[in-house]
């Protein structure tokens, strides 16, 4: 992602420097809490609160330009919306990677054909243990 400015734009965002720098962050690092976030942005944004950092967030979701990547016994962290992939999250280091599954629509017919269920959309993060900490 090159021009955040223009890319916060195409979603009918404001280019505020704050939201550049929230996306710059998320395109750099991927998956990042309220607080990481945060710490690394009040370097640069002295006077910059929790608050803000907030209401922007929930903006860009409010757009889809974030996502909410919602963790089990842990704080949700967000990412820059992107095609549809799942998390891997490793229970040792935290670790957070994205995983595209590409037969997912498999999984989503078994479940209907079990359940009767209509899937509109899904979260899926397999918790587990990443290379490197096997």
């Amino acid at each position: 992602m090159k021009n955040f400015e223009d890319r916060l734009r195409e979603y009918q965002l404001k280019a505020t420097p704050q939201r550049i720098a929230i996306t710059k962050l998320l395109d750099e690092k991927g998956h990042l809490n309220i607080d990481t976030l945060y710490n690394l942005l009040k370097e640069d944004f002295t006077s910059l609160s929790l608050a803000t950092i907030y209401k922007n967030i929930n903006i860009m979701m409010e757009k889809s330009f974030v996502k909410e990547v919602k963790l089990p016994n842990r704080k949700s962290v967000y990412e820059l919306q992107k095609e549809h992939h799942s998390h891997l999250v490793c229970k040792k280091c935290n670790k957070i990677e994205d995983i595209y599954i590409q037969n997912i629509e498999c999984f989503y017919d078994e479940v209907n054909q079990k359940t009767d269920f209509a899937i509109e959309s899904s979260d899926i993060t397999v918790i587990g243990l990443c290379k490197q900490c096997r």
